[in-house]
């Protein structure tokens, strides 16, 4: 089982870096959701989920989350092959908390240097914890 903190990683980078661990076969759990980065300018990423959030029919669908976790679950099980049996089965040994849970606490947690911002002086980015907030989510 990995234990994952997503404080300060980047959500692209953490959800490909998820996939590959959840298709080799590893039980994943993430915590502090709220706290994974989404790079690019404001404006543009609060337009883009916005109209994500938007698109569809309110009774058919496609449903996007507004919720910190199922964002970050969605597009992990955009990394997967989810249509078909070992994409599921490895979604299914994924598990993504906001915080960190009692029995998490105290243990070692990862971050994948693989899913870390790669320049400090870039400062284009929002937590993914104000952009539930702004799609409506209270958490």
């Amino acid at each position: 089982m990995i234990v994952v903190d997503a404080t300060g990683l980047v959500l692209g980078r953490l959800a490909s870096v998820t996939a590959k661990n959840l298709l080799a076969g590893e039980e994943v759990k993430i915590v502090n959701a709220e706290k994974a980065l989404v790079t690019g300018g404001k404006d543009s990423i609060f337009s883009e989920y916005g109209q994500t959030r938007d698109r569809g029919h309110k009774e058919r669908g496609p449903y996007f989350p507004r919720r910190p976790e199922m964002i970050l679950k969605r597009t992990v099980r955009g990394m997967l092959p989810y249509k078909m049996r070992r994409g599921r089965d490895a979604f299914s040994r994924l598990r993504i908390y906001v915080g960190i849970p009692r029995e998490f606490k105290g243990m070692p947690l990862e971050q994948p240097t693989a899913a870390k911002m790669r320049t400090e002086s870039n400062n284009k980015y929002i937590e993914l914890g104000a952009l539930s907030r702004r799609l409506g989510a209270n958490f």
